[in-house]
């Protein structure tokens, strides 16, 4: 398997701090880096409106290396549900998964985010917290959040952390936002579902 180890490529905090995650080669996945990583969870731990990430059950909609999904883990998550399409990505993840020793709590599933269908009951209950973190560009993230609330996969309240280009529109219904930020060419954004 082909992967790469980069020096931004580490968990921030929790029970992993500083451990390396692997990512894969190549163009076709862009993980999340520590800063914006660091931000995303700094948002979720200081926001008294929103769940917190310790004893969360996660979603990570594709995934690619799992960085959103190993970071929740590290920070107290009880499960994570890695949603990925490419066979490589699905190979990093599961060689993070290994590093980490997260084989009881952890699961990948080879689906892609905007064809997920109903929820398996082998995925165990619906899901707290949604990363989505998609290619920039191709308007992925409304179509995901449709798949996620008619397939059953997440709870009211759930809260969703939505990684895009900044000059990405997002037409989301049934969500509302709770707070976004920017860093250079990225738009952090939380939205929580079914909350008025």
């Amino acid at each position: 398997m082909s992967y790469r180890e980069t020096q931004n490529m580490r968990i921030v905090a929790g029970e992993f701090k500083g451990r390396k995650i692997l990512a894969p080669e190549g163009k076709n996945t862009r993980p999340t880096t520590d800063r914006v990583r660091e931000s995303v969870f700094n948002l979720l731990a200081h926001n008294p409106d929103i769940p917190t990430v310790e004893g969360a059950r996660v979603i990570d909609l594709f995934a690619g290396s799992g960085a959103l999904g190993f970071e929740a883990m590290s920070r107290g998550a009880v499960f994570c549900l890695f949603v990925e399409i490419a066979a490589g990505a699905r190979g990093i993840i599961r060689s993070n998964i290994e590093n980490f020793q997260l084989f009881g709590n952890t699961r990948i599933h080879r689906r892609s985010a905007t064809d997920l269908g109903p929820k398996p009951n082998g995925v165990g209950e619906p899901f707290d917290l949604v990363f989505i973190d998609p290619p920039y560009g191709q308007e992925l993230v409304a179509p995901a959040l449709r798949q996620l609330e008619m397939g059953g996969w997440i709870k009211d309240g759930a809260i969703a952390i939505i990684e895009t280009g900044m000059e990405e529109e997002q037409n989301i219904e049934t969500w509302s936002l709770v707070t976004e930020r920017e860093y250079g060419e990225t738009r952090v954004a939380v939205y929580q579902y079914g909350v008025a």
